[in-house]
């Protein structure tokens, strides 16, 4: 990996040149150079200017929206076309989990067209893989088919980090509700901390109700973890429960910050959060990195995961 021709060449699409960007800065990769432009009708134009024949790849894109995924087909299928030994698809966001399963008659599921989308690239010399990060349902990596290799790692060194940052060493880590609750208490495991989640009932098709908190956190620090924050909504509701149960300090780490809908304004202006982490697997949480909202990079995360696939397997 030390040696200049060895190193894998790195792209990225428009929206996660800030990951390219930090991974550059470890002097592990070869800069991958692209010309991108968008004629007046919405038609896109790419162009690879780097020489790739013969190298392994890796391109960092998300399917944040439909346009963004067309975006890393793309470029994918040029990268295999001009002679790249090996293809590395990282998808920081993966895009499409509301949808990953029909429950109704007649639903698509999005989430698996979209995979057999990105499994249709051409196979590489030596292969195609993909590499998702904190996925909102475990069985989306199965969507991907034929010969492409999916793998899915998960952000627990920096969540654990975050949270130890947060609140020091005696905290109480929470999920936004039961569904999330084996997760958080398999992580609280590893961290040798308390877990808690809150009860919620159902009053309608679009709105639930919280009953309870199944732990005692009068006056202590409580992390609550979740994989995304969208608009923040049950995230407050979760907040509120917790401190309405005498939590002292209530702190937020959720990996995909996507902020829709004046997230960050609502959660801030509930005065129920002293400070949000999330990392910069969507590029919506740029912008609104500061005081309130703190911004930590999964750049590290993607760089120990190429290397060790590198490494010889014994």
């Amino acid at each position: 990996m030390n040696s200049t021709n060895d190193r894998m060449i790195l792209f990225a699409t428009r929206n996660y040149r800030h990951i390219r960007h930090n991974l550059l800065s470890t002097g592990q990769y070869e800069e991958g150079e692209l010309q991108t432009n968008i004629f007046p009708d919405g038609e896109r134009y790419y162009r690879i200017l780097s020489y790739v024949e013969y190298k392994e790849a890796v391109l960092i894109g998300g399917t944040i929206s439909d346009a963004e995924t067309l975006e890393l087909y793309d470029l994918a299928c040029g990268l295999v076309e001009y002679g790249v030994r090996k293809l590395n698809i990282i998808i920081p966001f993966y895009g499409y989990a509301t949808m990953e399963r029909s429950v109704k008659v007649g639903e698509i599921v999005t989430a698996k067209t979209r995979a057999r989308l990105l499994s249709s690239v051409p196979q590489a010399y030596f292969g195609n893989r993909v590499i998702c990060i904190d996925l909102h349902a475990e069985g989306i990596p199965h969507y991907f088919e034929g010969g492409i290799r999916s793998m899915h790692i998960y952000a627990k060194p920096l969540i654990i980090k975050a949270a130890r940052e947060l609140a020091g060493e005696d905290f109480i880590l929470a999920s936004t509700d039961a569904g999330r609750a084996k997760w958080v208490e398999s992580l609280a495991n590893d961290m040798q901390v308390s877990a808690a989640f809150v009860y919620k009932k159902r009053t309608s098709g679009a709105e639930t109700h919280i009953t309870g908190v199944n732990a005692d956190v009068k006056d202590r620090y409580v992390v609550i973890y979740d994989d995304m924050i969208r608009t923040g909504g049950s995230l407050i509701q979760a907040a509120r429960a917790y401190k309405d149960a005498g939590a002292r300090q209530i702190f937020v780490i959720a990996t995909h910050g996507l902020f829709s809908n004046n997230a960050v304004s609502r959660l801030q202006q509930s005065g129920l959060i002293e400070r949000i982490v999330v990392t910069d697997t969507h590029p919506n949480a740029l912008q609104f990195a500061g005081e309130f909202v703190h911004l930590v990079s999964v750049a590290s995360l993607i760089d120990e995961t190429l290397l060790s696939l590198r490494r010889p397997q014994f």
